[in-house]
């Protein structure tokens, strides 16, 4: 569902600041991923048409609560794992396996610049998504809670790094095609069955208690709390912080730069 991003080189990086560099690495890494058509499809698109066809039916089950807020949350949800797991794994993957990773690792962006790069740029597609969702979610009816969007954002934020985490924890250990199919399949298993677009709440019983374990049930959760209750989900942003320090520090041991 996705494809490689193109190369950046920069004869002028040594020359700029670090500041400078990481911007400028993330102007290009949303650039790609804003350009790429088929990462466009899975992390806009289709939320979006998730987002309305949940308004105009009334299957599956939502749970209590307007349906129509409820699925708004679990879609704002969905746009983070597809921008910061689905996109940042492929990307990165090929990346990886055309030696891009290992050349801007040597480079005076460096490592630690590569990596905040893709986490501004993860955020700055994600404010385009919530953007586009938010609108749309209001014109079908969406009345979010607003003593909830300071708890709503900060889920955003620590579920993108967590997603970040596992996107690079996946892309630097497998080679791109492993990749490629590996990030999709978890993007379908956690639409269906990890309580992203359908409440943990309102799955079968067995599926219910493991996806309560999974950072895709804690990110929706944790918004669902906010933007429909008003409230901070604690054990949601405990699940969440969890995924995110293991992801990381796994991905600090594991990931290699070359092929």
């Amino acid at each position: 569902m996705s494809t490689p991003t193109t190369p950046m080189t920069s004869t002028h990086a040594g020359a700029a600041s670090p500041r400078r560099r990481v911007l400028a690495q993330t102007s290009f890494e949303v650039g790609s991923l804003l350009r790429n058509g088929e990462q466009l499809l899975v992390s806009l698109v289709l939320p979006a048409l998730a987002l309305v066809g949940l308004s105009l039916t009334s299957s599956p089950s939502l749970g209590p609560g307007t349906r129509i807020d409820v699925a708004t949350a679990g879609v704002i949800a969905l746009c983070v794992i597809s921008a910061a797991f689905t996109a940042q794994a492929i990307s990165t993957g090929f990346d990886r396996r055309y030696a891009v990773l290992r050349y801007l690792g040597v480079t005076p962006l460096g490592r630690g610049g590569l990596v905040a790069a893709k986490v501004l740029a993860t955020l700055a597609v994600e404010v385009v998504q919530v953007a586009v969702i938010a609108v749309l979610g209001l014109v079908l009816g969406w009345r979010p809670e607003a003593s909830g969007i300071a708890y709503a954002v900060l889920f955003v934020v620590v579920g993108t790094w967590a997603f970040v985490a596992l996107a690079l924890l996946l892309a630097g250990t497998l080679r791109a095609e492993a990749v490629l199919a590996v990030a999709n399949l978890v993007w379908v298993l956690l639409l269906g069955l990890g309580g992203v677009i359908v409440p943990r709440t309102e799955l079968p019983a067995g599926v219910s208690h493991v996806a309560a374990l999974l950072p895709s049930a804690g990110l929706a959760d944790g918004l669902r709390s906010a933007l429909v209750d008003g409230r901070l989900n604690l054990l949601a942003l405990v699940v969440v912080l969890a995924w995110g320090l293991v992801a990381t520090v796994l991905a600090a041991r594991l990931f290699r730069f070359d092929d």
